[in-house]
């Protein structure tokens, strides 16, 4: 695994993509600043041939002069790059399709003609001075002599990397690490990782391809995209950091703020259960669970709260102990014995059954008031 791995958010493109999400403008430009104030490396900003509002706002974010390189997203079409150019982007992602299916259903064409324009693409893009990621949309259904020829050709033609894209999300962390390993041993080319979420794999197979050596992972904030989504920036991040022992210095304590700000500007609900960033990451109900976690948070957290932007929560609910009460209480600024909360635990999980949920801090103190009585 290369120690350097690069991060390509592409929220602000295959994120929009999601049905039915729009970003205005100056939330698009809040959220290019927030990408690149946590560590993102490159930001794939929109498609600048789509004109108009599309344009302007790649324009404005190019004038905010980020730390991140600006990238736009091309079809392998002069024209497409030439309006990529005139937003003043630095790079350029230069996409078709290698897989069979596309290129005899979708594009109607040949093998052959599809190197032909990604070459000729992929080559005014490198003189006009541009970092070029050539991408292979549907590669996890492409023939692997084609796709490494692709790649080979891409690589001559002076693409900087190219972009694996498993885009209707079918591949297994097993067989993408097999295939990475493959394409960057007969290619020699720097690989990117674009994963989709269909089988609920994405942030696996981003992990796989990295552990093949591919060098840079295309993510989105909470996982947003078509259809299932794409790997999530945060997931990708914090498993790279805790799993692969690859601390990539990202800001990670804004992850909750920055994935908060993209669920509120798509319209899409943050969930509680969402990996990393969720309420419910740190929210211990569970007698035991809460137990352990009060004597030392390691026994049931792998990372602190803090670390992503959130905070421990001890919840009252069926499933605490009298623990969980005793410490509650003490957060209230009361001092209660083992027997009171065993006492009022009883009503607790009464209430917790009647009411199917857990109980809010008001609850539990009326029912200890009432036991008091």
């Amino acid at each position: 695994m290369s120690k350097h791995i690069s991060i390509v958010d592409t929220t602000l493109r295959d994120g929009e993509q999601t049905a039915g999400v729009v970003f205005a403008n100056q939330e698009k430009l809040r959220i290019a600043r927030l990408l690149d104030e946590v560590g993102v490396d490159q930001i794939e900003a929109g498609i600048p041939v789509m004109g108009g509002d599309e344009q302007q706002v790649i324009k404005d974010m190019v004038k905010m002069k980020l730390n991140a390189s600006i990238m736009g997203w091309n079809r392998a079409v002069i024209a497409d790059i030439q309006a990529s150019i005139n937003c003043g982007v630095d790079a350029v992602a230069i996409s078709i399709s290698t897989s069979d299916i596309h290129i005899q259903h979708k594009l109607k064409t040949t093998r052959e003609d599809v190197l032909e324009r990604m070459i000729k693409a992929t080559e005014f893009a490198k003189k006009e001075g541009l970092y070029v990621s050539t991408n292979a949309e549907d590669a996890s259904r492409s023939d692997m002599d084609f796709l490494v020829q692709f790649a080979t050709e891409a690589k001559k033609a002076g693409a900087n990397r190219i972009r694996y894209c498993d885009t209707v999300g079918i591949l297994d962390p097993f067989v993408t690490f097999e295939r990475i390993q493959t394409l960057i041993s007969r290619a020699g080319i720097e690989v990117e990782m674009h994963t989709h979420n269909d089988f609920g794999m994405a942030t696996a197979n981003a992990f796989a391809g990295v552990k093949a050596g591919a060098t840079h992972v295309g993510v989105t904030v909470n996982g947003l995209g078509e259809r299932a989504g794409n790997a999530a920036l945060e997931e990708v991040v914090m498993a790279l950091k805790h799993l692969a022992d690859n601390d990539l210095n990202f800001k990670t304590p804004r992850f909750r703020e920055l994935s908060e700000y993209v669920s509120m500007a798509s319209g899409r609900v943050l969930p509680a259960w969402k990996a990393i960033v969720g309420t419910n990451m740190f929210a211990h109900e569970s007698g035991i669970h809460a137990d352990g976690v009060q004597k030392n948070p390691l026994t049931y957290e792998v990372f602190s709260p803090e670390d992503v932007g959130l905070q421990r929560q001890i919840v009252i609910g069926k499933h605490s102990g009298t623990a969980s009460i005793v410490a509650k209480f003490n957060d209230y600024g009361r001092v209660i014995t083992e027997q009171e909360a065993a006492d009022l635990l009883v009503r607790v999980r009464t209430l917790a059954v009647e009411l199917k949920r857990s109980l809010f801090d008001k609850e539990l103190i009326y029912l200890y008031e009432e036991l008091a009585k």
